[in-house]
C-alpha cells in the first residue's frame, strides 16, 4: 500500500503533460529513484488498478480529514458536504490530473470502473455522515449522491472562484434539492435506474474535459 501511495503521489505530477499513461507512472518512479519494474509490481491491472487506487487513496485522506470534525454538531446533509468538499479540495493542487482521470475513465471500457469508483466515495461519504442504513434507503441515499458528486466534479474543474466558493454553493443548491424529503423515493429510483448504464454521464465528462484539456507543453 506505502508504494502504491507513493507511486501515485508522485505521478499525479507528471499527469497534467502526459495524461493518465504508464509514462506518467514511470516518470514518477523515476522521481523516487524506482524504476519500471516497480510500477509494473505495484500496478500489475496497468492504468485502470492506477486509476482505482487513486480513488482509494483520495478517499482514505477524506475519511482521515472527516474523522477530525465533530460531525455530531453538524446535520445530516451538512456532512455529507463536507466529505465531498474535503474530497475535492484535497486534491486541488491535482485539478489537471483529475480532468486528465476523467477522460480516461470516459472511455467505453473503463466505465464499469468509474461507476465502481464513484459508488465507493459515495458509500464512504454516506456511512462516515452517520448512515447505518442496510434497507432500500441504503442503496438510494448512495444513488442520489452519485450524481451530485460527479456533477460538483465537472463544475469544480472550471470554477475559477477565490475558493471554489461558487462550487460550495452549487454543491448546497445540488445537496438541498435531491434531499427533500417528499422528493426522495421518487428521485433515488431514477437515480437507481440509471446506474447500471453509466456510459451517457461518462460521454458528457468525455466531452466537458476535452474542452479544457491543456495544450502541448513545450
Amino acid at each position: 500500500m506505502a508504494l502504491r501511495d507513493r507511486l501515485i503521489a508522485a505521478a499525479l505530477d507528471h499527469v497534467p503533460f502526459d495524461g493518465w499513461s504508464r509514462k506518467a507512472l514511470e516518470r514518477g518512479a523515476g522521481d523516487l529513484d524506482l524504476g519500471p519494474a516497480d510500477v509494473l509490481r505495484a500496478f500489475p491491472g496497468g492504468m485502470a488498478d492506477a486509476a482505482d487506487h487513486f480513488a482509494d487513496w483520495s478517499d482514505r485522506r477524506m475519511l482521515s480529514e472527516l474523522a477530525k470534525v465533530d460531525l455530531d454538531a453538524l446535520k445530516v446533509r451538512e456532512r455529507v458536504a463536507l466529505g465531498v468538499r474535503l474530497r475535492l479540495e484535497m486534491n486541488a493542487p491535482y485539478r489537471e490530473a483529475m480532468r486528465r482521470l476523467l477522460s480516461f475513465l470516459a472511455m467505453p471500457q473503463n466505465a464499469p470502473l468509474a461507476a465502481r469508483m464513484t459508488w465507493r466515495t459515495c458509500d464512504h461519504i454516506w456511512h462516515a455522515a452517520g448512515d447505518r442504513a442496510a434497507d432500500f434507503n441504503h442503496y438510494t441515499k448512495r444513488g442520489l449522491l452519485a450524481p451530485v458528486y460527479t456533477s460538483t466534479i465537472l463544475y469544480w474543474l472550471s470554477d475559477s472562484s477565490d475558493g471554489f466558493a461558487d462550487t460550495w454553493g452549487y454543491l448546497d443548491r445540488r445537496l438541498a434539492d435531491v434531499l427533500k424529503i417528499p422528493m426522495y423515493k421518487a428521485k433515488a429510483e431514477q437515480a437507481l435506474g440509471r446506474l447500471p448504464s453509466p456510459l451517457g454521464f461518462l460521454k458528457r465528462l468525455k466531452a466537458a474535459t476535452n474542452r479544457h484539456r491543456p495544450g502541448p507543453v513545450a
